[in-house]
């Protein structure tokens, strides 16, 4: 087969992985950088040029695609899909995750486990906002932040509004979540493929650190999940149509509660802590998956 891996950085631990699992299974595999891509928006025979050269004959794409160029990148992707080639995870799918506002409502709806989520722009009822999350302690988060960047704990009600006045002072959509204490710090991986979690590791901040994420200097240990912990995680990929994704949740007293559903997990943290080859899971996944025509957007919203 030959498959597009569509990335900014062909160094990058993941794409390098892809790389290697794609070959050794005996795949053509490119890194195309989806910003140098452009294309010929046409009914009867779409392209996509790279490089001064049309892009054909893929059978199949794994987007990459970083948040900072989601708006391009899906459009890329888009447009290998009108191409009839399949993509591990589709366009819709991809932009549906990436809006956090929007993929919480569409978990919400399908009555997925959550923290108490609240969502503002540029109301001046701080108090109301705060309440209707249970009060402090709790969580503000930028709605375009990633990697915990824009993540912010207010322990008590004043540090909350000086929080929120600040992030509205900058005219930003604001999320405000409850905070789970009891999770500790710490949140859990899932790494679905198709409709099976495939791998799954625990990630503990660093000590006096609310935020887990392995960017900001938490750990990762290998993890064994609950049948609800796998069911949940299992369900929200599939809510929001993704094959591949990295699922987050935290332990909570009333059972798991999913944070986020990444459209392009990492997979160093994942392989490290669990020794599995989960890029070479992907590349089987999609030895099954990428037939002519098999591309259709999942789901709804």
């Amino acid at each position: 087969m030959k498959i597009a891996i569509l990335s900014r950085n062909p160094k990058l631990y993941s794409t390098r992985r892809l790389v290697e699992a794609g070959e050794e299974l005996g795949h053509e595999i490119q890194v195309i950088d989806p910003l140098r891509c452009y294309m010929t928006i046409a009914s009867q025979r779409p392209t996509i040029h790279y490089k001064g050269e049309e892009l054909k004959d893929f059978d199949a794409i794994i987007p990459r695609i970083g948040a900072s160029v989601t708006f391009y990148g899906t459009a890329v992707v888009r447009q290998f899909e009108m191409m009839n080639v399949y993509s591990v995870n589709e366009s819709v799918a991809i932009s549906r995750s990436r809006d956090k506002l929007r993929s919480m409502q569409l978990l919400a709806r399908k009555g997925i486990g959550m923290p108490v989520t609240g969502f503002a722009h540029s109301t001046k009822y701080t108090n109301d906002l705060i309440d209707m999350v249970g009060g402090a302690p709790l969580v503000i988060k930028l709605l375009e932040g990633t990697q915990g960047i824009g993540v912010v704990l207010a322990e008590t009600n004043k540090a909350a509004e000086s929080v929120i006045e600040a992030f509205r002072g900058l005219r930003e959509n604001i999320l405000v979540q409850e905070f789970i204490k009891e999770a500790g710090g710490a949140d859990i991986r899932c790494f679905i493929i198709g409709d099976k979690v495939v791998a799954a590791m625990k990630r503990q901040g660093k000590e006096g650190e609310f935020r887990s994420n392995l960017h900001r200097g938490g750990s990762a240990t290998i993890v064994r999940l609950t049948p609800e912990e796998r069911s949940t995680a299992i369900r929200a990929a599939r809510i929001m149509g993704l094959s591949v994704a990295g699922v987050d949740l935290l332990r909570s007293n009333h059972g798991p509660v999913i944070m986020e559903v990444n459209s392009s997990p990492g997979l160093e943290g994942i392989e490290l802590a669990t020794e599995k080859d989960v890029a070479a899971q992907i590349i089987q996944f999609i030895e099954k998956q990428a037939k002519p025509g098999k591309t259709k957007t999942r789901g709804k919203g």
